[in-house]
């Protein structure tokens, strides 16, 4: 039988001990607890002491996990998604080891929130009309098929569409630039991630002062009104630094 670890989600300050109900990790409805080191707190539950599973119900309980100690905590250091230490000790002599590199993080993060925008283009035969316009090499190529027509369509057709598709991933990086240039400037720092589908152009974070999020707010209003029939925003937060901080805790620090 796979002895019991402890999972380990975030740290957080606390003094006192927290129970977060049986949200864990892992479909068992273990207790969400705390584990600390005078006032550093890491936020853990029960689990098998072996490689965890990245399923997406794994991975959004993970999240979830540190969501909700984020209700009661301003300041949240998230873990990296899988780490697992064997027993209370050994999460108490990594806290002692790394005490004051946590605090000044946590201090730091304590100022900021992240936020979340995703862009995606409401009509997609606009998008495809405007690559064509734009691009002579495609107008020249569509023109060969319609003089020529059955004369090596299907090679012709495929060299298109990876015309298309090469062109559209430079319309999205342009517009996805126009977009973050306007919101960087009441963001501390941004972190553009991968797009899923032809039609969304942006995925970014941004990491924001706390004094500063109403700011950020009107400014993607000004956006949702200025791109309303041609952009969709998808605008969501405040969450857990993800993807500012992401502690890694390495299986040889445990053996220290």
């Amino acid at each position: 039988m796979t002895p019991e670890g402890k999972y380990i989600y975030c740290i957080i300050l606390s003094m006192h001990d927290r129970n977060f109900g049986p949200i864990g990790v892992g479909g068992r409805r273990d207790e969400v607890l705390t584990i600390g080191y005078e006032d550093l707190t890491m936020v853990v539950s029960n689990h098998p002491l072996a490689k965890i599973k990245s399923s997406p119900e794994n991975l959004l309980a993970h999240e979830r996990v540190i969501e909700e100690v984020m209700k009661e905590f301003a300041s949240v250091l998230p873990i990296r998604f899988g780490t697992i230490a064997a027993n209370a000790d050994e999460i108490r002599n990594l806290l002692g080891r790394r005490y004051r590199e946590f605090k000044n993080l946590l201090r730091d993060m304590e100022h900021f929130v992240e936020l979340g925008v995703k862009g995606t283009w409401r009509h997609m035969d606009v998008i495809f009309k405007e690559l064509e316009k734009e691009n002579e090499q495609i107008r020249k190529e569509k023109k060969k098929i319609s003089s020529h027509p059955g004369e090596h369509d299907l090679e012709a057709r495929e060299k298109i569409g990876k015309m298309v598709m090469d062109a559209l991933q430079v319309k999205k990086a342009a517009e996805a630039d126009a977009v973050v240039e306007t919101l960087r400037r009441c963001a501390y720092e941004f972190k553009v991630n991968n797009t899923s589908g032809d039609e969304q152009f942006l995925n970014a974070s941004f990491l924001v002062g706390r004094g500063r999020e109403k700011e950020f707010d009107n400014v993607m209003n000004e956006l949702g009104e200025k791109y309303k029939n041609r952009i969709h925003f998808a605008y969501a937060g405040p969450f857990p630094v993800f993807n500012f901080v992401n502690i890694t805790i390495y299986p040889e620090e445990w053996e220290k």
